[in-house]
């Protein structure tokens, strides 16, 4: 039976960081060989380690997901699968990144992390990343998180806890695969797709507004002339924004007519916006607004990062239109 071959990818995180109280947590120079920390990892796969950058994932910009992503692409051609150990602050946002820049996967590609470091005896580490090469050797051709014992859609995923070891969730999407004392693997993952070339274009000039009573809707009229290409809206419950006092309506109609795409999320962590059954929303749809359903912000931001980038420098409404009408990795419901 032939070993299977797993790329693993640092970006750093709190996995290989040292330090703590009182002082703070740091990444680290990457000096650990990983296979000899974890030396049962080569029991699951041959390993080949590759390090990419070494940052706090706070310090994460969507050039990075570019690098991660051409990274992942190359290494597919060569790997059973692809791990990348990287922050949890904003693993979610990478994990959807990598899944709308990566379209065609027929294997799977693992984030993973930790609460705690790995030099640390109580650590979340070493089971993370003993299920993440485990995974990465499964039928599970999808962008995931591995953590906490269970793989997440990584489009659908958000972090939810900052200091419990169960740190992500899919409120919206069962996980993929449960790591148990045996691995049940769910059959809502998608089939595998054709790979299809590398394309990095995005546009990061996208920005994210969550409404709140009292929201001067001039902020957003700033962020139109001071050259966003497109904004995130997180509105209450089903997509209901402001449309009497500091109505955002005429907001959204200027921003739509100046080709700047405005879509909706909803604040909530399950369900789904639907435009029109308020009146708020309502009003927003009639003005131009786009709807992202049941969509994360971070699963937002980032595939309208990727829709503009590929529309280029007109039909960004459309494109965004376009887009968000269609499930591309599993983000929203056909």
């Amino acid at each position: 039976m032939t070993t299977p071959r797993v790329l693993l990818l640092h970006t750093g995180g709190t996995l290989m960081m040292r330090g703590g109280e009182p002082s703070p947590l740091l990444p680290d120079v990457y000096t650990q060989d990983l296979v000899m920390e974890l030396p049962l990892l080569r029991k699951i796969a041959e390993l080949e380690t590759r390090i990419l950058c070494n940052l706090d994932s706070g310090d994460m910009q969507p050039h990075h997901w570019v690098d991660i992503a051409r990274a992942v692409h190359e290494g597919l051609g060569t790997h059973d699968g692809v791990v990348v150990v990287h922050g949890t602050d904003t693993m979610a946002y990478t994990a959807s990144a990598l899944a709308f820049l990566l379209p065609g996967l027929d294997r799977p590609v693992v984030l993973t992390g930790a609460q705690r470091p790995l030099v640390e005896v109580r650590s979340d580490a070493r089971s993370n990343l003993v299920d993440a090469v485990s995974l990465a050797t499964m039928p599970v051709p999808e962008v995931g998180i591995a953590f906490g014992s269970r793989f997440f859609r990584g489009c659908r995923a958000v972090k939810l806890d900052a200091w419990g070891m169960h740190a992500f969730g899919t409120p919206t999407c069962a996980p993929l695969a449960e790591l148990g004392v045996t691995v049940e693997v769910a059959s809502h993952v998608l089939p595998p797709r054709a790979v299809e070339p590398f394309d990095p274009r995005l546009e990061p000039r996208v920005l994210a507004l969550r409404v709140f009573p009292g929201l001067d809707p001039s902020l957003l009229r700033a962020a139109l002339e001071g050259g966003v290409r497109g904004v995130v809206l997180e509105a209450y419950g089903a997509g209901n924004v402001p449309h009497l006092e500091n109505s955002l309506v005429p907001v959204i109609a200027e921003a739509t007519a100046r080709d700047v795409p405005v879509v909706v999320v909803s604040q909530c962590a399950r369900g789904a916006v639907v435009l029109g059954r308020y009146g708020g929303s309502a009003a927003a749809g009639e003005a131009g607004a786009v709807s992202a359903g049941e969509m994360t912000a971070e699963a937002a931001v980032t595939k309208l990062m990727v829709a503009l980038g590929r529309a280029g420098d007109s039909g960004r409404v459309l494109a965004a239109r376009s887009a968000f009408g269609a499930s591309w990795a599993g983000e929203c419901d056909p």
